[in-house]
């Protein structure tokens, strides 16, 4: 601040730099003073109208009671209100009744898409593309079966694998030769000396005598090249499954493959309508 003011008329507020730079003291224009007291009313009218000012245990409700809350829930009920007619359907019709409607099983394809993103594609991916460890839903290939009834127990119910580890009883070229005879399988190539082994150590007892699996069991089909566990060695991945089996306690290389149960998450009319849209990926049978 200078101590002697060189422009004593000019209305300045005595704040001189350099004899020269200084602070005035006009003031602000006009306009910028009506939208300052513009905007003080529009705060204290907001404040009489809407919710604003946080007290101790609650906050100021304005003369209209609004929150964003109430009007959530209003759209959300304007939307169930919506869908009423549809899910009242739904609760009473079976999930193979509700893929013969055209028109419902449009509807539930649409609100299943949400249910299976929440639920289920962190596991089987988008579209039921699938994962390493978790099977593809969009081909037609099911260890539990295929039909509508048979996904929606398996949503409700959940699944385990289970699987005989075969290490303490099998030789390791026992293991050698029926890893090489089912991933023979696979590719369509015969082996009678793994056919033979297959045979007599009674894995036909839950692959079948063809080796195409059971729904009843979960076991895999053999024969179809689909695998469950994939590695880059798809020979070696098949060596230790025989090795190491599926769920098999007390083994530490075992293999996990466990589905859990949605009844207790999800309603019953949720998991008919996540049965429908698995089921129209293309798969089901």
């Amino acid at each position: 601040m200078s101590e002697n003011n060189p422009f004593p008329d000019e209305g300045n507020t005595g704040h001189i730099w350099d004899d020269n730079l200084r602070e005035l003291s006009n003031p602000p224009p006009n306009w910028w003073m009506m939208a300052w007291y513009a905007s003080i009313a529009f705060v204290i009218g907001y404040g009489l109208i809407y919710p604003m000012i946080p007290l101790a245990n609650t906050f100021t409700k304005g003369l209209t009671g609004w929150t964003a809350i109430s009007e959530f829930n209003e759209a959300v009920a304007e939307v169930e209100a919506m869908r009423k007619p549809n899910e009242d359907k739904i609760a009473a019709k079976t999930a193979k009744e509700i893929l013969a409607d055209d028109e419902l099983s449009a509807y539930v394809e649409a609100s299943g898409k949400v249910l299976f993103g929440d639920n289920c594609a962190a596991c089987h991916a988008t579209g039921g593309a699938g994962n390493d460890g978790y099977p593809v839903l969009a081909d037609d290939d099911w260890l539990y079966g295929g039909t509508i009834e048979q996904i929606q127990a398996t949503i409700a119910n959940g699944r385990k694998g289970m699987m005989t580890a075969h290490a303490a009883t099998l030789s390791e070229a026992e293991i050698d030769t029926l890893a090489s005879y089912v991933v023979g399988l696979s590719e369509g190539k015969a082996d009678e000396k793994g056919k033979a082994l297959f045979q007599s150590k009674a894995c036909f007892a839950c692959h079948g005598m063809d080796a195409k699996g059971m729904a009843a069991l979960g076991s895999a089909n053999l024969t179809d090249g689909i695998w469950r566990f994939t590695e880059a060695d798809q020979l070696a991945s098949a060596k230790r499954t025989i090795a190491h089996g599926v769920n098999a306690a007390g083994d530490a290389e075992t293999r996990n493959a466990e589905m859990p149960a949605f009844k207790d998450k999800l309603s019953e009319a949720d998991i008919k309508k996540m049965a429908v849209y698995v089921y129209k990926f293309g798969g089901g049978k």
